[in-house]
């Protein structure tokens, strides 16, 4: 096993312990700022920068394991590493300061991966929580503090976590909705956890209400909020086996729905009309008989049932325009 190897197994056994006594409980702090650019500086095999032309490579300070400070944060190489980078850094300009930069991320990337993998199994690529751990890690480097007298990794580490909680929250819904159901879901989530253990089975909506102090309505909203976290797909198949994909479900358009509010409209109209005319009506447009054949049921002339037909037809058409109005205004 080499050094390297060493220091990253080290480093991973000393995130374990940390993270069991709730650094991630912590809060991590805002930074407004965008994150700046790394340089892209090769590294060599033995982990230091290698020249470049017409890019010196920057002095890093050697550090006395002896010294005070360096007991205070670790003794181990990746400890003693992180402190040579930072102090080189402090004092360091353009290009240089940059080139020390990536040399700490690139240092502490498997610190990123570690806790990128803990938010695994939700929902997201672990490629994509990987980018958002390693911006985390950078604002962690912009901010930390050397004569603060701790471990690098204890400070980067709710800052890591944070930024990926962040991520989960305001990027990770597929329907956004507001921040303060979002804050009740997670308290409901914490509440269901808390109560089924207690009771041994699922909490009801009540016992829900009661224990985080908000009324059941409210309880009601965040449990439905939690269905735009991750809503299912139309394709999806049924659990059961039994009705297929969910899509296979929905009722298909019916055309005569468009109809229906013609339908109901013309009906109140068709009332006021006398016998003959509604007769009319019927063998021509129900039962779809031609003139001719009208005027011979009714025993009159096809000129007469076609100027009936006219007449009827507009009694209609003008009723329907002044009752649209009147209910218009």
């Amino acid at each position: 096993m080499t050094g390297e190897d060493t220091a990253v197994s080290g480093l991973e056994s000393e995130l374990e312990s940390e993270l069991e006594s709730g650094l991630e409980s912590r809060l991590p702090f805002d930074d407004p700022d965008a994150d700046r650019d790394l340089a892209d500086q090769p590294i060599g095999a033995d982990g230091d920068p290698v020249a470049v032309v017409g890019e010196p490579v920057p002095e890093v300070v050697e550090v006395d394991p002896a010294d005070p400070l360096v007991a205070r944060v670790g003794t181990s190489e990746l400890h003693i590493r992180t402190v040579e980078l930072f102090s080189s850094m402090h004092d360091a300009e353009e290009p240089q300061r940059a080139q020390l930069r990536s040399d700490l991320v690139e240092l502490h990337l498997p610190l990123a991966e570690y806790l990128a993998r803990r938010f695994s199994n939700r929902g997201e690529r672990h490629e994509d929580l990987v980018q958002v751990a390693t911006i985390g890690l950078i604002k962690a480097i912009d901010r930390f503090d050397l004569d603060r007298g701790v471990a690098f990794s204890t400070y980067a580490t709710p800052t890591i976590v944070g930024e990926i909680k962040r991520h989960f929250r305001d990027r990770g819904w597929t329907i956004r909705v507001p921040r303060r159901l979002q804050e009740i879901q997670a308290v409901i989530n914490q509440a269901v956890s808390e109560l089924g253990q207690e009771l041994g089975r699922s909490p009801t909506v009540a016992e829900l209400a009661t224990r985080v102090g908000m009324s059941e309505e409210e309880i009601l909203e965040g449990l439905e909020s939690a269905n735009a976290y991750s809503p299912l797909s139309l394709d999806a198949p049924d659990p059961s086996g039994e009705l297929g994909a969910v899509i296979d479900q929905l009722g298909e358009y019916d055309d005569a729905l468009d109809a229906v509010i013609d339908r109901e409209t013309v009906k109140p109209l068709l009332d006021r009309l006398d016998a003959r005319a509604k007769r009319i009506l019927l063998l021509r447009f129900f039962r779809n008989m031609t003139q001719s054949q009208i005027a011979e049921e009714l025993g009159i002339s096809q000129m007469h049932v076609s100027r009936l037909l006219s007449r009827t037809l507009a009694d209609l058409r003008r009723a329907l325009e002044e009752s649209s109005g009147n209910a218009a205004s």
